[in-house]
């Protein structure tokens, strides 16, 4: 891990566009530079790996060239959001803060960070850069209420971290939503430990299990749609989805990545 931080620190020093290119050396003007998305990500591995999965899949795009260019910070040494929003674990600001100041020398054009529960630092990241960052939570709830106009109640699968943080609520409060969470038991059940399973490697046909029992628990909340509100949450949800709609939060992000830069292109 140390090695890989090592290159990547020194790959900083001299980020994407930032050298003379071969026009400037000939005194010619140099041409429009393409937007950059910036990816803050390894919170997990596997989730910042679905993300950009998911904004390829999302892109329209019919040769390698027309999708947009991306710069990745993927740390997975970043303590553990939900640890440190209990009290029970260092603050991951830092390293996050390490990975936004890289990804704003490679001048990216905006920032989108594919960890929910991350989303609680998001105003202090905010102020030390001046990178548009992408508001994960607002873009699923939003996306949420395009798919279903009437809707008023959203349940919403999250770590313990963001519902402690409350990041659901108060962005849904914002937009005339209710939002519903499962009982604090299923939470500990099966939320928790569909999370952890995803996260190990596990087998997932009992993560897959889980999730399904919660998004029933939810509709008996009267839910009328689910968020996918951890990022590795959508990689079980499929059993889930016969149960009621179950939106990834993930693909929301990678929907609002793509508004942004696409025209940009």
């Amino acid at each position: 891990m140390q090695t890989a931080l090592t290159s990547t620190a020194e790959a900083a020093q001299c980020p994407p566009g930032a050298g003379p290119t071969g026009a400037e050396q000939s005194g010619t003007a140099p041409q429009a530079t393409r937007p950059l998305l910036g990816i803050l990500g390894g919170m997990g591995p596997m989730a910042t790996a679905h993300f950009y999965r998911r904004l390829i899949e999302r892109t329209p795009a019919r040769r390698d060239q027309e999708h947009l260019p991306v710069a990745i910070w993927a740390d997975p040494t970043v303590p553990d959001r939900t640890e440190a929003l209990l009290g029970r674990g260092p603050s991951p600001l830092s390293a996050m803060l390490t990975g936004v100041s890289w990804l704003t020398q490679a001048r990216a054009t905006c920032v989108a960070i594919p960890c929910n529960t991350a989303h609680a630092y998001i105003a202090t990241l905010r102020t030390h850069t001046d990178v548009p960052i992408l508001d994960m939570v607002s873009a699923a709830l939003e996306a949420c209420r395009t798919l279903q106009p009437a809707l008023e109640r959203i349940g919403v699968l999250a770590t313990e971290g963001t519902r402690i943080a409350g990041l659901y609520d108060v962005a849904g409060e914002q937009l005339g939503l209710q939002i519903v969470h499962v009982p604090q038991p299923t939470q500990t059940r099966h939320v928790n430990r569909a999370i952890a399973d995803v996260k190990r490697g596990d087998d997932t046909a009992r993560a897959r299990d889980d999730i399904a029992m919660a998004v029933g628990e939810l509709q008996k909340a009267g839910a009328e749609m689910a968020i996918a509100a951890c990022t590795e949450i959508p990689l079980v949800a499929d059993e889930a989805q016969r149960i009621m709609p179950v939106l990834d939060s993930t693909s929301a992000l990678a929907d609002q990545a793509l508004t942004m830069l696409l025209p940009l292109r």
